[in-house]
């Protein structure tokens, strides 16, 4: 079994992981020399994919693939992997699975309610719109082809080295408040388990929320972090008054809950950190 990853990173390693301690062989991409040198000390095969052309030694490692793993973010000119290698992928003839890693930012802003995987995408920016143009295309291939194709749509990610405590260790969390807002987040360790329960179970055209039990405001997550180690939490800050990047703050324009039934009923997932609290008590330093 070979698992390849277009855009081999933070969750494509988790389940690399994984995989490999089964005797399973792992490879993909990175976008610069400097990650391929990282994936390749951690004794991974790796090529360079910038997304702009196809290239030969990509074309290489993909031979033998059994399990696509997709998280190169699409574009306003479409989704990369499809412009380049479509069929390639098509042509493998060895393909039993493929999944895309999508986000919970395709269902906008639902002003804090539920959502699930039968809620109608209502992207609010390009990005987004970028993001349900790409889930389709890719379970247009999967119709096509008959390869399984299953969606991902991931809500925030944390995980060792990427966690609340790693950004009041720098001095760059904050507290920003927004009336009603809350997020959904994800433990990579948890992404992985659902990726590997999928591969055990695809089912083609399937769509799964990927999320915790408990949505949270943001700030609450900071303070709870920030007691959980002793230190003051930085002070609040009006989402308003916040001067925030363009990109941090198309991420407030959206507050909704999401539901993750679908990854427990139908996978069979029990997830290792159902909410934060649990997730930083095992990352706390």
């Amino acid at each position: 079994m070979r698992l390849f990853a277009f855009g081999f990173g933070y969750c494509a390693q988790a389940l690399a992981a994984r995989l490999v301690a089964q005797g399973w062989t792992a490879a993909g991409t990175a976008r610069d020399e400097s990650k391929l040198d990282a994936l390749r000390e951690q004794g991974y095969e790796a090529a360079l994919f910038s997304g702009e052309a196809p290239g030969a030694a990509v074309d290489r490692l993909l031979q033998g693939t059994t399990h696509l793993l997709h998280s190169i973010p699409p574009d306003a000119r479409g989704d990369h992997v499809l412009a380049h290698y479509r069929d390639a992928l098509a042509r493998l003839g060895t393909l039993q699975w493929v999944g895309y890693l999508s986000t919970v930012g395709v269902y906008g802003d639902q002003q804090g309610r539920w959502v699930d995987e039968d809620t109608p995408p209502k992207p609010n920016s390009t990005r987004t719109e970028a993001r349900v143009a790409a889930e389709q295309a890719w379970l247009d291939f999967g119709a096509a082809t008959g390869v399984p194709v299953q969606i991902f749509r991931l809500a925030g990610i944390y995980g060792p080295g990427r966690s609340v405590f790693d950004k009041l260790k720098a001095g760059t969390a904050r507290r920003i408040n927004k009336q009603g807002q809350v997020f959904s987040r994800i433990h990579v360790d948890d992404i992985a388990a659902v990726l590997e329960a999928s591969i055990a179970r695809p089912r083609a055209g399937a769509i799964y929320n990927v999320a915790d039990d408990e949505p949270a405001a943001p700030g609450d997550v900071v303070a709870h972090a920030a007691g959980m180690i002793g230190v003051e939490p930085p002070p609040e800050i009006d989402f308003e008054d916040a001067d925030l990047p363009p990109m941090v703050r198309s991420f407030y324009e959206g507050s909704r809950r999401i539901g993750n039934a679908r990854i427990k009923s139908e996978l069979g997932v029990t997830l290792c950190y159902p909410t934060f609290r649990e997730g930083l008590a095992a990352l706390k330093p």
